[in-house]
């Protein structure tokens, strides 16, 4: 008979002992679930009766699913060495004609002019006192001079840290002071006159490379500093498992603050392909973007997904995508399920990769090919950790979660961040040792698939993303309290999850 309840658990005394029994409605769990609780549970009690109640709570995984994960969070290569800008310098010296950046209708500047101006802004910042490590803010709007000064900044030995045109003086001043800033790119200045560096500053693998400021709970940003071999494992692993090279081009719609620009600039450039670059002006404005795409054949596209589908929605209505796009990365937020059937509608043979991971990893940690939406599915999973990144999925004790339970998504390897800037105290809370190895804690919630499939089940606390963003409903509603008129503020990210929009009650 049925029982009445999802799980009926019984308990008798049996000739001297305890016999234990599940009664169950097997359609209500998951494949594998009861047999796999079942058995953690009846090991917990042996471990009771006859374990060393000393050595700690022993684990709840089964061995079965322990091997899945240890496949597919296996170590499938060396990381690479060398330092984010290198690539690009060579593919300067091979291939000096060949085009690195467009914009407009017209405007290009080649590997070589681009190196040339690169190592010239270098030697000026050298002259201005910029060393090994040193924090130089980059505040230009989006076109050719930011390119040259984020590469300047590396040649020279610096941290770039880019500050958004638009951001407010207050959130300016305080990245600044948080990152140490030695040194505020505004504009690039007069390079014509100043001998270019005969080669770059000499740096470590493991020196910082940028720092990117996200959103912090308590109204205070959060500069999270990464290395040259951290990024470079990331940049490398995308080329690598997608042919990213010479042939190709992207349209480098984020803002640089925004780390999908991090794989704009130096994934291609350091294969010799090219950047398509977007006005500051025109961020926003998906049918400007549709006519770059085609004027340029643009072969890549990587932005939020958001912004693919404002791509795909311009591009329905005034006839199509060009050819050359064949290939479509999307993070920093849930994926539309229709997303990858409108973009074959349109142009085919176009592979859709869902991407996620942390600015706290190097861009990306895990990728999945959307080629077939199953049924069930809530959103387009998280898939599987790229090259030298591993996941866990840990619950409140910091033990690993079996199969289909959910739990902190924490990421280890090669592309875990220095850390945040200047602020030790959050970067003991958030990056953290086990079992010998560095892990980020992301606040992330997750659960893993029996084929070793991660799913992203959202956020452990108040974080949300907007556009992709992410944003700390603490900072808002500090910002607002701020004000001399508002005592209490609360905010929260409102809409459909695909479209959310920040939305505050004051009083």
């Amino acid at each position: 008979q049925t029982p009445q309840v999802w799980l009926d658990h019984q308990v008798m005394e049996v000739d001297g002992g305890v016999w234990l029994s599940w009664d169950a409605v097997e359609g209500l769990f998951a494949p594998g679930v009861l047999d796999g609780m079942f058995g953690a549970y009846v090991g917990l009690l042996e471990w009771l009766v006859e374990g060393d109640w000393g050595g700690g709570v022993p684990g709840l995984v089964p061995e079965s699913q322990v091997v899945v994960r240890e496949r597919v969070n296996a170590v499938v290569g060396g990381v690479p060495e060398g330092l984010l800008y290198e690539g690009f310098l060579a593919c300067a010296v091979e291939e000096p004609d060949a085009v690195a950046l467009l914009w407009g209708e017209s405007g290009f500047v080649s590997y070589g002019v681009l190196a040339d101006r690169v190592l010239r802004l270098g030697a000026w910042l050298v002259a201005e006192g910029v060393g090994v490590g040193d924090a130089v803010a980059v505040s230009l709007p989006k076109g050719p001079d930011q390119v040259v000064a984020v590469l300047g900044v590396l040649v020279a030995g610096g941290v770039y840290v880019p500050v958004g045109v638009d951001q407010p003086v207050v959130r300016r001043e305080a990245i600044c002071a948080r990152a140490g800033v030695r040194l505020t790119l505004g504009e690039l200045p007069e390079l014509s006159g100043v001998v270019p560096l005969s080669e770059p500053v000499r740096v470590s693998s493991d020196d910082a490379a940028y720092v990117i400021f996200t959103s912090g709970s308590t109204g205070e940003p959060k500069g999270v500093e990464v290395s040259h071999r951290a990024a470079l494992n990331t940049v490398v692993e995308v080329n690598s498992r997608f042919g990213v090279g010479r042939g190709d081009r992207v349209l480098g719609v984020s803002a640089l603050d925004f780390d999908l620009s991090v794989w704009d600039i130096f994934g291609l450039l350091s294969v010799g392909g090219g950047v398509v670059l977007v006005g500051e002006e025109e961020r926003r404005d998906a049918d400007v973007w549709l006519s770059l795409v085609v004027r340029h054949g643009v072969s890549v596209w990587n932005s939020a997904p958001v912004l693919c589908d404002m791509l795909v929605t311009a591009a329905e209505v005034s006839g199509g995508l060009p050819q050359s796009l064949r290939l479509a990365l999307v993070s920093g937020d849930w994926v539309p399920l229709d997303l990858g059937e409108r973009l074959a509608g349109l142009v085919s043979g176009c592979r859709l990769v869902a991407l996620g991971g942390a600015t706290e990893a190097a861009i990306w940690s895990n990728a999945f090919e959307v080629s077939v939406v199953e049924s069930g599915w809530s959103s387009v999973p998280y898939g599987f950790p790229l090259a030298n990144q591993s996941y866990r999925v840990v619950d409140s004790r910091g033990g690993d979660c079996p199969d289909w339970v959910p739990g902190e998504l924490w990421i280890g390897g090669a592309g875990v961040a220095r850390g945040y800037r200047n602020d030790p105290e959050r970067t003991a809370a958030s990056f953290v040792e086990y079992q010998g190895r560095r892990w980020y804690r992301t606040g992330d919630l997750g659960r893993y698939w029996p084929d070793g499939t991660l799913e992203f089940l959202g956020r452990a606390d108040q974080q949300v993303k907007v556009r992709g963003h992410r944003v700390e409903l603490g900072e808002i509603e500090s910002a607002l309290v701020g004000h001399p008129r508002v005592r209490y503020a609360v905010a929260a990210a409102t809409g459909p999850r695909n479209q959310r929009r920040l939305t505050a009650a004051l009083v």
